[in-house]
């Protein structure tokens, strides 16, 4: 388990990005998979092929040659801006959220649309995890996970969001749905988004979820990111 040792939450999340990124580019010897977590990330090898102490050792020139800083200084990312509709079905999570957090679910809402989410990881079926919302607490994952949620499915647990890729089994809180495919199998590569990418979710009306259903998520134009001060940006997501 390696890990960026100092720095704050931002620049240890982007440290251990830019480390996956380098592990993967220089490949050692015995390396089998590196899986990513929010700050941290797991580095499997062949213990067989390479001791943990020579694997560490490579690790760290690696770092020094290459280096950890200013990977996402030059803007190195991308902004999406992703369309969400809030009803009874699509949010049944809602008003739980809003009651642990001590505030009303319009407004649960509307810290999520003025929060910029950065991609951290991609977890299961590559879903998107994102932090940090800017909730006033810790939003608790469910006393009994569901068996079953739909895909797109936007969710929240402690200050994270998550968008769920394809219909399964979770733990997180349910506060929305987009009508947007966030991940297709028939398109190269089959998400448009990365660890570092940069995220506004945007609460349209219901109406407008036959015009976006089933579209491939693309990235947003410069016009269409999220002002929170601007009542009238379009989400223009797709």
């Amino acid at each position: 388990m390696v890990s960026v040792a100092a720095g704050s939450a931002e620049e240890r999340q982007a440290g251990s990005r830019r480390l996956r990124e380098i592990l993967l580019e220089v490949r050692p010897y015995g390396l089998q998979d590196v899986v990513a977590g929010v700050d941290s990330l797991l580095v499997e090898f062949d213990c067989l092929a390479v001791s943990h102490e020579q694997l560490a050792q490579t690790i760290r020139l690696a770092v020094a040659g290459l280096g950890l800083d200013g990977h996402q200084a030059d803007g190195d990312f991308t902004q999406f801006v992703i369309p969400m509709v809030v009803n009874d079905e699509f949010a049944p999570d809602l008003g739980d959220v809003a009651a642990e957090l001590g505030i009303r679910p319009e407004e649960v809402l509307g810290r999520l649309e003025a929060s910029e989410l950065s991609i951290n990881l991609l977890a299961s079926a590559m879903a998107p995890m994102m932090g940090t919302v800017q909730f006033p607490g810790q939003v608790s994952r469910c006393k009994e996970p569901r068996t079953n949620v739909a895909s797109g499915s936007v969710m929240v647990a402690g200050t994270n969001a998550i968008i769920q890729p394809f219909p399964g089994p979770t733990g997180w809180k349910v506060i929305g749905r987009t009508p947007l495919t966030i991940c297709d199998i028939h398109e190269d590569p089959a998400t448009s988004y990365k660890p570092g990418d940069k995220v506004h979710f945007k609460v349209v009306p219901e109406s407008e979820w036959a015009l976006l259903e089933g579209q491939f998520l693309r990235a947003a134009n410069a016009r269409d990111v999220v002002d929170p001060s601007d009542e009238g940006t379009s989400h223009g997501a797709v």
